[in-house]
């Protein structure tokens, strides 16, 4: 099995972001593995002063004790205006592992769209780099079964701004609005109408 993490953290103009919620995954992975003695991981940050970067914290617990490494990427948005349904029941990615070859080749499939929109056991979970969040002109719900607990979408619920439920494909007809959210893009809705969103 594969025992290279990370953490993608978000770095403005040399401030960290939720960075406690970062924190709290790494050592939630930690725990699984029964290892001990966690270390801060801000301690390894030192991110550049100017621009926004995505920072690239790989953490291998296969060596003790465990290294932690770290590298900055100007960050470059990717445009999310579209969304293929793509069904996989056997998908699994609910630790942040550096292994990302089953969401690759998931994202192959994608044909025209910009990404695609992971559905396992008919339920609606993730995209390939974000969680997802849909507006039923009351509240924005999302996946309470996602592939991955991201550290923004774990934020948004303790605010009490998004609110978690078993959405399946056929309740997408009953949304108005989509948003993508992950640490880098926030909370990030989508403007198109959702009608031209799923391709």
């Amino acid at each position: 099995m594969n025992k290279l993490f990370l953490e993608t953290i978000r770095v403005v103009d040399g401030e960290v972001f939720n960075i406690l919620y970062h924190q709290k995954r790494y050592e939630s992975v930690l725990k699984k593995f029964n290892i001990k003695n966690p270390q801060n991981l801000l301690e390894h940050i030192e991110p550049p002063k100017v621009g926004t970067y995505r920072c690239r914290l790989l953490y291998d617990i296969s060596k003790m004790p465990h290294t932690v490494d770290v590298t900055y990427h100007e960050y470059k948005k990717r445009d999310t205006g579209s969304l293929k349904l793509i069904y996989d029941d056997n998908i699994e990615y609910s630790l942040k592992s550096a292994d990302r070859g089953k969401l690759e080749a998931l994202y192959e499939q994608r044909g025209s769209c910009d990404d695609v929109l992971i559905v396992k056991n008919s339920l609606i979970t993730d995209t390939t780099i974000a969680n997802i969040a849909f507006y039923d002109s009351n509240r924005w719900l999302t996946p309470k079964q996602p592939l991955l607990k991201g550290t923004t979408r774990e934020l948004l619920l303790m605010e009490k701004k998004i609110f978690e439920e078993d959405i399946y494909v056929e309740d997408l007809k009953k949304f108005s609005k989509v948003a993508l959210m992950n640490a880098m893009i926030d909370f990030d809705i989508i403007t198109k109408n959702i009608k031209e969103i799923f391709c």
